[in-house]
């Protein structure tokens, strides 16, 4: 079920209790949200590989990205250079490069490199979607196929406009469908807020007003928030914000 968060508080609140009292736990497994024994145990290995590689080359096996990739989706693993060199036996099954679900990227590159897992049925499904939105912009002079506001400057994709369907897009960290929503230049966006703020929650952690509150879900499991706004906490809750906020 999609939540439209026309009354954001109650909504998450909502949310949390009702996934609760039917599972125990909105997160139940383990320590992190969206656990997988295979995704963990090939994070872990690539991790083991990385770590290394850097302590032997001093650098990272990464790809060439350029400024205009979003932050967490930027530096993909080269697991050519990992294999040539002897630091991997073979390319993990669940990559993307072996036939698998997932492209494997290095976050945090500058200071302690975690190896991290890009859904890529999400990043296929939003591109598809953008496509549409592209479309409708160019033949109504850059105006957004634009639904209900989610958050100020954050309508979601009315899809009668487009003339599809509404695409399933299933949450790597809770397995809820999530809203897709679009900014101001028409870039399609996953809404993430109900995750952030059950990871919130159960870390019982302190928000700052200017954090980005994207770091609560790298923090708490093996996934990048794929083609996501920066968010920050406001008035107890996540609230999506322009980049330059």
């Amino acid at each position: 079920m999609k939540v439209r968060f026309l009354s954001r508080a109650v909504a998450l609140s909502f949310m949390c209790i009702v996934m609760l009292t039917l599972s125990g736990c909105l997160y139940p497994s383990d320590q992190t949200p969206g656990n997988d024994v295979s995704a963990r145990q090939a994070v872990l290995t690539v991790q083991d590989a990385i770590d290394r590689y850097q302590a032997q080359t001093g650098l990272l096996p990464i790809q060439n990205a350029s400024e205009s990739i979003p932050l967490y989706e930027k530096y993909k693993i080269d697991f050519g250079k990992l294999k040539r060199m002897g630091f991997i036996g073979q390319v993990p099954s669940a990559a993307f490069e072996n036939g698998g679900s997932y492209q494997f990227l290095i976050i945090d590159e500058e200071t302690k490199p975690q190896v991290k897992l890009l859904d890529l049925a999400i990043y296929q499904t939003v591109g598809g979607v953008q496509k549409k939105v592209d479309e409708y912009r160019v033949a109504h002079g850059d105006r957004n196929p634009a639904g209900d506001e989610l958050y100020p400057g954050f309508p979601s994709v009315d899809f009668s406009k487009l003339g599809i369907s509404s695409p399933d897009v299933m949450s790597m960290y809770s397995h809820q469908a999530l809203n897709l929503m679009l900014d101001s230049q028409g870039r399609v966006l996953v809404d993430y807020g109900i995750d952030i703020a059950t990871a919130v929650n159960k870390s019982n952690a302190q928000p700052k007003a200017d954090e980005d509150m994207r770091r609560v879900l790298i923090e708490q499991s093996y996934y990048v928030p794929v083609r996501s706004p920066v968010y920050h906490w406001v008035d107890g809750e996540p609230r999506a914000v322009a980049a330059n906020s």
